[in-house]
């Protein structure tokens, strides 16, 4: 058992370049460094608490160290106590918590003291026996996207606050709360912790049971605000709503606060997710460390992939690698990978090289994702903050905001998805202000090969806007529905709900959902409303995972990923241990498991046809369309390889039998002329390969262009579409109704398809390769693929595009 005693640190006293130094010994391993991006550290600038924030909530801030704020800081709380919705979008660790933690803690200490002052008042003509009257005083909501850093806030608010008494009760309310604890915490938590999903679901349509806390409720702090996008972020936008109505019911207006990594126009985002003007506080004037950042790309094996194209080696491999040398050398590191297979598969093979080296070391390494049971996350935690644990190989649920302080390194494994998300990972390091590094492992797919090779997209360019839809038809309808059930629906609510509401209520009627009774809409049925929809947009219950011999259960996944992660002869993994999954039973959600040791990993394919409902919108390109609309999509998993572990090497393919799934969504398309193939000189036996490629290549990029992830989006390409009776390429949203990236892909399309150009014309192999134009999900084993065909034809397709020069064949 590992010792709570850490050995001696040389991470904590070398420099982040010593330790990149270290790692990129030997000649193999130097060249796999294509930049080496240094930020200087940057000194701080101080503040004064406005007049406002008492005293004694200065002086709790004093004692844990903090003597003056930062000038953010302040200017965040400024707005707070003028009871203006403020969104604070600086760097990872520059104290946002802190900045609206003061006028908070500060508000809960009035509102304590005045309900104190209230009751004695009350007490008095009844000889000390009056009535608790007026509820709790103040009250104040924290919404946080995961459970994690709910109960990390909570920790932090509690030892900040320890000094105030009982003027501040701090209490986590989720789905892991004990039931004995929730009537506690309805009665006389006045800071509750939760996440918008205990908000949807348990909170609002018990508003009763809350009432005097939300009567009292004067503010709501969203934390980590820019996580909150796509379908996921339109659900939480109507949720918030929903809030809002009840709170107006109750006779409360609450003060959002939310905080955020740096981002685009953090207040119109903001502003979108709340539904109120929000003002914005974006200057970081904390104090940095320097950080080396560097790209890094595996080198290419001997391996031939699919189509024979070169293969690199996996950023899985690599990165269990780094994170290796790097706990021989005592630096405390985190390793963020994207996928839960992914995390689990680094932490094993970094568990068998250090067995190698040292026996004690093994242990001080552990996996961390979501679909743990809640005890197993809460250990995780514990571990990493006490230092029990060297290095950690986690998804993004550790991305945000919890305290993992006093790391030197992160490794982030693919990139992210957005530079947000990479400049929140990359500042998870780093102690006390001194440096640290953080290195950008490349996967073998087109986005990462461009962005290794083009440092400037990441360190030249704004972080993204975030992309959400909050009139999302899809996501919309049942939260009217859930609204209807917490107080009937009234024209009054027409402008909180936005523009579509008035359309879909006599859809909601017809479907006999609502029901209309003079001048309201009423929710009349037995089943619960707010189960209508899961705001993660999964789809449907969970499949829970279960140990065949011992019906032990293991975790969960989402529905909409049990037909490609959980099918039949799947390589799950859990702690450590590979599990092969026996049985999928989609009646029950349940997938059968039994422990095993396959020298493989699974990948499902799929099929997918498109259909085109209604075209919204059309620009013409030239003699070229580009359009955008809504689709319906048939998908059906056919099949899956095996794979070996280190190389990812096919070692062969099963058939499957899973029924087609039907998804109507949101996609943005192109199609080309005959003229327009002649001049591109893609002749008829290239042209189904030359637009499967554009199609892989576009759906890799567009992550640079929209907030998405290129899982969260799909293609089709098609020589002759029924619909448009021409060649045609589609791009949608995976997500029913839309998730808001396509669209944003239709308005950046100049840009998007050129970066895409680009980056199939750069990359050095000859016929293609998962560097540019195969996909790791394509259901049609990446063929036909025609890498030149792509190029010319993308390139007379651009040369078409509004304000656009000509571009190079």
């Amino acid at each position: 058992m590992a010792s709570n005693r850490l050995p001696p640190d040389p991470g904590a006293r070398t420099s982040p370049g010593m330790i990149l130094d270290r790692l990129a010994r030997g000649a193999t391993r130097a060249a796999r460094i294509t930049h080496t991006e240094h930020l200087p550290p940057r000194i701080g600038t101080h503040a004064d608490w406005p007049a406002q924030i008492r005293p004694e909530v200065i002086d709790a801030i004093r004692s844990a160290g903090i003597e003056r704020p930062w000038a953010h800081q302040a200017r965040t709380s400024e707005h707070a106590l003028r009871g203006e919705s403020v969104v604070v979008a600086t760097g990872t660790a520059s104290g946002k918590s802190l900045a609206y933690m003061a006028p908070v803690l500060s508000t809960l200490l009035d509102g304590s003291e005045a309900q104190s002052q209230k009751l004695q008042r009350e007490a008095l003509p009844r000889g000390g026996g009056g009535r608790r009257a007026g509820g709790r005083g103040v009250t104040a909501l924290y919404l946080a996207p995961t459970k994690a850093l709910a109960a990390d806030q909570r920790r932090a608010v509690r030892e900040l606050a320890a000094p105030l008494g009982t003027a501040v009760r701090p209490a986590v309310y989720d789905g892991d709360t004990p039931v004995e604890e929730r009537e506690w915490v309805r009665q006389y938590a006045n800071y509750v912790l939760t996440n918008p999903d205990m908000l949807h679901r348990g909170i609002l349509p018990a508003h009763a049971r809350w009432s005097s806390f939300l009567r009292a409720l004067r503010y709501v702090v969203i934390d980590e605000c820019h996580s909150y996008r796509g379908v996921f972020g339109s659900h939480v936008a109507q949720v918030i709503r929903r809030l809002r109505r009840v709170c107006a019911r109750y006779g409360s207006e609450p003060v959002f606060l939310l905080a955020s990594a740096t981002a685009a126009e953090p207040a119109q985002a903001a502003s979108r997710l709340t539904g109120l003007p929000v003002a914005e506080i974006t200057e970081d004037t904390s104090p940095r460390g320097e950080l080396v950042f560097a790209l890094w790309e595996p080198p290419l094996t001997e391996l031939h992939g699919e189509q024979g194209a070169p293969v690199r080696r996996t950023a899985t491999a690599e990165t269990a690698d780094l994170l290796t040398d790097l706990a021989v050398q005592g630096v405390r590191t985190v390793a963020f990978v994207r996928s839960r297979r992914g995390a689990e598969l680094i932490a094993l093979i970094a568990q068998e090289r250090l067995a190698e080296v040292d026996r004690s070391l093994p242990g001080r390494i552990a996996a961390y994702r979501g679909g743990y049971l809640p005890e197993e996350r809460r250990a995780l935690e514990r571990a990493l903050h006490s230092g029990e644990l060297l290095g950690l190989a986690a998804t993004t649920a550790l991305e945000l905001g919890v305290d993992v302080s006093g790391l030197d390194a992160v490794i982030i494994a693919g990139y992210p998805g957005t530079r947000a998300s990479l400049w929140q990972q990359a500042g998870r390091a780093g102690r006390a202000g001194q440096g640290a590094l953080a290195v950008l492992v490349a996967r073998d797919d087109p986005l990462d090969t461009y962005l290794v090779h083009h440092p400037e997209a990441l360190f030249d360019q704004p972080v993204e806007s975030t992309v959400l839809d909050p009139d999302n038809p899809y996501v919309l309808a049942p939260h009217l529905c859930a609204a209807a059930s917490e107080l009937p629906l009234t024209e009054a609510d027409f402008a909180l709900f936005g523009p579509e509401t008035e359309a879909l209520l006599p859809q909601l009627e017809a479907a006999a959902l609502l029901r209309r009774r003079a001048t309201a809409w009423y929710w009349t049925r037995r089943e619960r409303a707010a189960d209508l929809t899961d705001i993660r947009g999964q789809g449907g219950s969970p499949v829970q995972i279960v140990e065949a011999g011992t019906g032990r259960l293991l975790g969960t996944v989402d529905a909409a990923a049990a037909h490609t992660t959980v099918h039949d002869g799947a390589v799950h993994l859990h702690q450590g241990r590979s599990y092969l999954v026996r049985h999928l039973d989609l009646e029950d959600d349940v997938a059968l498991v039994e422990e095993a040791n396959p020298p493989y990993s699974t990948t499902a394919r799929d099929t997918t046809a498109i259909s085109i409902l209604e075209t919204d919108t059309e620009v013409p390109w030239g003699d070229a369309r580009l359009c955008f609309g809504s689709v319906e999509v048939t998908n059906q998993v056919v099949s899956f390889l095996r794979r070996k572990l280190i190389t990812g090497e096919v070692l062969g393919e099963t058939k499957l039998d899973l029924p087609p799934r039907t998804l109507r969504t949101r996609a943005v398309w192109w199609t080309v002329t005959e003229d327009q193939l002649d001049a591109a000189r893609v002749n008829p036996q290239q042209l189904g390969g030359a637009l499967h490629a554009a199609e892989h290549a576009s759906i890799g990029m567009l992550p640079l262009f929209a907030t998405c992830d290129r899982w969260d989006i799909g293609g089709v390409s098609i020589p002759l579409h029924p619909d448009t009776l021409l060649p045609t390429v589609f791009v949608y949203d995976g997500h029913p109704g839309g998730a808001g990236f396509a669209e944003r892909a239709f308005h950046t399309a100049a840009d998007w398809l050129a970066a895409t150009r680009s980056a199939i014309a750069a990359c050095e192999c000859e016929a293609g390769c998962p560097s540019c134009i195969q996909s790791p999900k394509c259901g049609n084993g990446n063929d036909p693929l025609h890498k030149r065909g792509a190029i010319r034809l993308l390139g007379e397709l651009l040369r078409g595009a509004p304000g656009s020069g000509a571009q190079g064949n």
